[in-house]
């Protein structure tokens, strides 16, 4: 009896064990689970960059699609020496291109000095006109909304094929005429004679132009001249400063900023307008030679960067800077590096 006892207990303790075991089996797999699940876990920083990269993605895949593999492949063609119109497959690397821009062709350094002479004329005139227009509208007058939105629609309405077609039809010049005599009385005109009556009338169609074409030039200025804070020029008058000199000392160096934008946009808009001739040039002799018009298009885009660096290099000693930002500059041009000399030993 006693051993049956005993073999009793010992089946008792034996199936105790194993419900035991299989109670801690699941135990120790959720155990695993939730380790599993903590190594997959993000944390705030990851997801958020996740996220961004997300909204980003279309932007970036359009600017490699669009941008750079363009950039990439005119690079590559304007060196190349045979090129397959079917799957544009090129081959070879020469400079011949480029030569024969500044050599062999005849027509591309009289448009490209021509380039240069229009915006010679219209570029100073473009930023002096928008900056006072914006000052003027900066003031406290009435319907000075309605004058903003006049001065920018002949931007939106006569940009690109539009203004083409206007200038094809000589809309420029009939605008202010001064032939007709309404203007200017034939008797004067007559005494300067013709080719002083031409310049002028020149003159008057370039400011037309000009005056169609500065709406941007015009609305960053006044956001540059709306951001300047009226304490400026209330202390300036209480120091007895004149409107020339508060003009010059306040309201110039607070808008250098927009007007290193200025500079820049119309640099680049006036060398791109699409009533450029050389433009026109580049993209003929590109279609006759895709060589050949990728590299005049490398040639003009390379000025046209050599001359932003310049008003780059130029406006910024000029830039008006934050206070903070001013003192920063001021502890990297002073600041003085000192090396501690090692103690020395003294042996007794």
């Amino acid at each position: 009896m006693e051993q049956k006892n005993v073999k009793s207990q010992n089946k008792k303790e034996v199936q105790n064990k194993q419900e035991l075991q299989s109670t801690k089996k699941p135990q120790n797999a959720q155990v695993n689970s939730t380790q599993g699940k903590k190594k997959f876990k993000m944390d705030l920083h990851t997801r958020n960059s996740l996220k961004g990269l997300v909204f980003v993605a279309p932007y970036i895949i359009g600017l490699i699609m669009f941008f750079i593999y363009p950039i990439i492949f005119s690079v590559r063609l304007s060196f190349s020496t045979e090129i397959r119109v079917v799957g544009m497959h090129m081959s070879g690397f020469s400079v011949s291109k480029y030569i024969q821009g500044f050599v062999v062709d005849t027509q591309f350094l009289p448009l490209f000095g021509s380039a240069i002479r229009d915006t010679l004329v219209s570029f100073p005139l473009t930023i002096v006109l928008s900056l006072i227009i914006a000052v003027l509208l900066n003031r406290d007058i009435k319907f000075r909304g309605l004058f903003r939105v006049v001065f920018f629609i002949p931007f939106l309405l006569g940009s690109g094929e539009v203004m083409q077609q206007l200038l094809n039809q000589g809309v420029d010049r009939s605008v202010l005429n001064i032939m007709d005599g309404r203007l200017i009385p034939y008797n004067v005109l007559m005494y300067f004679g013709s080719t002083i009556t031409e310049a002028v009338q020149a003159i008057l169609g370039i400011l037309v132009t000009v005056l169609w074409g500065c709406g941007v030039q015009i609305l960053l200025f006044l956001s540059g001249l709306q951001s300047i804070s009226p304490a400026l020029y209330e202390a300036a008058k209480i120091d007895g400063a004149t409107e020339w000199e508060i003009f010059w000392k306040v309201t110039i160096p607070m808008i250098s900023p927009m007007m290193l934008l200025n500079l820049v946009y119309t640099l680049v808009d006036s060398f791109t307008n699409k009533s450029s001739e050389l433009l026109t040039y580049v993209n003929t002799a590109g279609l006759k030679d895709y060589a050949y018009g990728a590299a005049l298009g490398w040639i003009y885009f390379a000025f046209i960067g050599v001359l932003v660096a310049i008003v780059f290099g130029i406006m910024q000693k000029h830039i008006h800077t934050s206070e903070v930002e001013e003192v920063k500059k001021r502890e990297r041009k002073h600041r003085v590096f000192t090396i501690e000399k090692a103690p020395k030993r003294t042996f007794e």
